[in-house]
């Protein structure tokens, strides 16, 4: 099989896995953070679990990406530093802001899952922008595609990180008890950071005008509206004063 032949199989297999992902999360929660729960293997760290699961998406895309024959053309540069300021944040600063639950870890099964992921990824995104996709000129830095994905991308991200500063603002009163966040999107929606962190993704599936783009677009969703309606509906058992206007993601509409 040639390497063209394995990206396409990985490609259509991860198209595959975001449709069965989809439904199994609809059905059944991801078993960490509130969601957690015996039974899906030993528990790792809060902080070592997000490092294994977020920093190979630096590391392997960086590897790939410079192994590649365009590695150095300036338009795969900037979609280089787009992608790893995304993925250096989630790796080596996040998991230090976060205030780990006492007893709580993240079981072992959803942190495997999550570095195979994360690693698939970063191998397909790097490849095509460095050598199995088309190349990129300076002028595509000028495109409608570039220039709106590149704003998607960028505010996604910021409304992802305001949201994990509200959420970690929760934590910082001292007290290990959830509460009902509020203000900005909160107001809106349960879960502004996931809808942040999809609306990134779409960002970078236009920008790069790819298929990795796209796979990475489809399965941050997969992974993230069902986890949003769990949290969504977490809340509403939880607080019974829960605002019944807002939605799980989606403003008005999920």
């Amino acid at each position: 099989m040639t390497e063209p032949e394995l990206y396409h199989a990985l490609l259509m297999l991860l198209f595959a896995l975001a449709g069965v992902t989809f439904a199994v999360l609809g059905l059944v929660s991801a078993p960490y953070g509130r969601h957690a729960r015996p039974g899906w293997g030993p528990r790792v760290p809060e902080r070592l679990a997000w490092m294994l699961v977020e920093l190979p998406g630096a590391a392997v895309f960086a590897v790939v990406f410079f192994a590649g024959p365009r590695a150095t053309d300036p338009v795969p540069l900037v979609m280089f530093a787009l992608w790893q300021l995304h993925y250096l944040y989630r790796a080596l600063v996040y998991p230090w802001l976060r205030q780990p639950r006492p007893g709580r870890g993240m079981p072992l099964v959803p942190v495997a899952t999550g570095l195979i992921f994360t690693v698939l990824v970063a191998y397909l995104n790097a490849r095509w922008l460095t050598a199995l996709g088309p190349g990129y000129g300076l002028r595509w830095l000028l495109s409608f595609r570039f220039l709106y994905g590149a704003l998607l991308f960028l505010t996604g991200l910021v409304i992802n990180r305001w949201a994990d500063l509200v959420l970690r603002s929760l934590r910082d009163r001292g007290t290990d008890a959830y509460a009902i966040p509020r203000g900005g999107l909160f107001d809106e929606i349960s879960c502004p950071n996931y809808f942040g962190e999809v609306v990134q993704w779409l960002g970078w599936a236009i920008l790069t005008w790819s298929p990795a783009g796209v796979v990475m677009a489809t399965f941050t969703a997969a992974n993230l509206v069902p986890r949003a309606v769990s949290h969504h509906r977490w809340y509403q058992r939880r607080f019974p004063d829960y605002p019944r206007r807002r939605r799980a993601i989606i403003p008005y509409v999920l």
